[in-house]
């Protein structure tokens, strides 16, 4: 196999940059501060954006928890910066930073711990010059979203005054069924605007699934052939080899198809197949996001495949099985496998399926997108010696880790026969651009703070998903299956190959 490297130089990567935006003073308010997500993915992200001067001079971030932690938490943050954000703790902006780290103690259920907060924000405003612009990130257990959403409402912290803007960050997951994602939306949307509301996915702050958009509308090579016909068949695959890590009692009632499928895969699956919008603004390209989850028949059950891992190896390391894991049902039927095929039943992809698949432990972390496209309507090279000529080409978007983009395509073999060899032309993000420490979640908090939604769900797209998802759920809930039913360290259950099998497809991993 040959590969061929393509490079760019640091003038092409400047003048690439464009124009920097930068928001308007604000507060940054994130509730739970006391998780992991704050200390290793929220802070170092907004000090990356420090870094770049996309921060306003007048800002301030403030951690809400129920410990008190006001003396430890800025140095804890400073700390995750350093070690989380690949930091020199002695960088002078740091330190300036770091002095603008506050902390709050309350209970989310105590109303006079939320008044409380409400006097501690505005005297910041006065001492920072913030302006009363407030963006809370609800980084909780689900079951807060909404109580914590009403009792902002309740203390007059959603409607800001004389113009200042309040925006509200979720997490995922956002809701367990269709049922329960409408009720939480309803719940919230009592106190909140929809253009407030930014319901976060973190795959979507990723620089290789935005790249989706760009190479296929910036570049006028691929577009033509994005359709039927000249596509055989798409492949999105969400792997991971580690485990639960125990958080067992989460994972319990979530399962791959709630943690992964229904929210990250189904975003990047938009991505891949929504038709062009009039522009790049928010509005426009969730429309066709839209189009596309609308689009989709409903899912068989027989379409589908499930499986939850055993003890097996990763690595070369001995691990245990799903229910061995700590606070797993040694009965559990949930799973850490899920696989679907998918239709969209519109012009453009009539006829070509989407395969998808979402699991723990199999035998590499990977993600990425696959494009298989179609065989020519003739093979002239008949008397070629072996069977590569034979091979489609294939378009491989890797999202994580070595994040880059592959094309697979037929060569002559130098020499006086025709033997035909597979070749990769390959761009790596890596060799491109150099390395970065930047998370994911600097894009999206920017976004947030300057009010463009385009990289955050929004009610009818998450609503969308889930009445897709919902009717299989229920029908897996109503089949026991026999788990365990693959290995750990392997590519999953017999039944997800089965899925592709019937189809003369597999499945495929660059």
């Amino acid at each position: 196999m040959s590969t061929t490297e393509i490079k760019t130089s640091p003038e092409q990567v400047e003048a690439g940059k464009g124009t920097e935006r930068k928001p308007e003073p604000c507060v940054v308010v994130i509730f739970g501060a006391s998780g992991d997500l704050t200390k290793r993915k929220l802070l170092p992200a907004l000090y990356h954006l420090e870094q770049q001067s996309l921060l306003p001079e007048e800002f301030v971030v403030v951690g809400v928890a129920r410990r008190d932690l006001s003396k430890t938490f800025a140095p804890d943050m400073q700390d995750g910066i350093v070690k989380g954000g690949g930091v020199d703790e002695k960088e002078e902006k740091l330190s300036k930073f770091i002095e603008r780290v506050k902390y709050f103690a309350t209970e989310f259920d105590n109303d006079e711990g939320f008044e409380k907060l409400k006097a501690f924000l505005a005297d910041l405003d006065k001492e920072f010059g913030t302006k009363g612009n407030r963006l809370f990130y609800l980084a909780v257990a689900p079951e807060f979203f909404a109580d914590i959403t009403h009792r902002l409402g309740d203390h007059g912290m959603t409607t800001g005054e004389n113009g200042a803007w309040v925006r509200v960050i979720i997490e995922k997951p956002f809701g367990t069924d269709l049922e329960s994602a409408k009720k939480l939306n309803t719940e919230i949307n009592k106190v909140l605007h929809e253009d407030q509301i930014f319901r976060i996915d973190h795959y979507l702050g990723k620089e290789t699934v935005q790249n989706i958009l760009v190479f296929r509308f910036g570049n006028g090579i691929f577009e033509p052939v994005w359709n039927r016909n000249y596509i055989d068949s798409v492949q999105i695959t969400a792997a991971e080899s580690i485990g639960i890590e125990g958080r067992g009692p989460f994972y319990e009632q979530a399962g791959a198809l709630r943690d992964v499928l229904q929210n990250h895969v189904m975003e990047v699956l938009s991505f891949v197949a929504m038709e062009p919008p009039d522009s790049f603004e928010s509005a426009a390209v969730r429309v066709e996001k839209l189009k596309v989850w609308q689009a989709i028949e409903q899912i068989p059950v027989e379409d589908t495949a499930r499986g939850q891992y055993g003890p097996g190896k990763v690595d070369g390391q001995d691990v245990i099985g799903y229910r061995q894991e700590d606070r797993v049902n040694p009965e559990s039927q949930t799973e850490t496998f899920a696989a679907m095929k998918l239709e969209i039943e519109n012009w453009r992809w009539a006829g070509v399926p989407f395969y998808i698949r979402a699991a723990k432990r199999l035998e590499r972390r990977v993600t990425e997108v696959t494009i298989v496209f179609k065989q020519p309507p003739l093979h002239i090279f008949k008397s070629a010696k072996n069977t590569a000529s034979v091979e489609p080409n294939v378009l491989t978007m890797r999202i994580q880790p070595d994040e880059g983009i592959k094309l697979q395509f037929g060569a002559k073999i130098p020499g006086p026969t025709t033997n035909i060899a597979q070749v990769q032309m390959e761009f790596s993000y890596a060799d491109a651009f150099g390395k970065s420490s930047a998370n994911g979640y600097e894009r999206l908090l920017l976004d947030a703070m300057l009010g463009d939604g385009t990289l955050f769900a929004e009610r009818d797209g998450v609503e969308a998903t889930w009445a897709l998802m919902t009717p299989i759920l229920e029908a897996w809930k109503a089949q026991k299956v026999n788990f365990p039913n693959y290995e750990a360290g392997s590519w999953g259950p017999k039944e997800a190959d089965d899925l592709l099998a019937k189809d003369g497809r597999a499945w495929r991993v660059s």
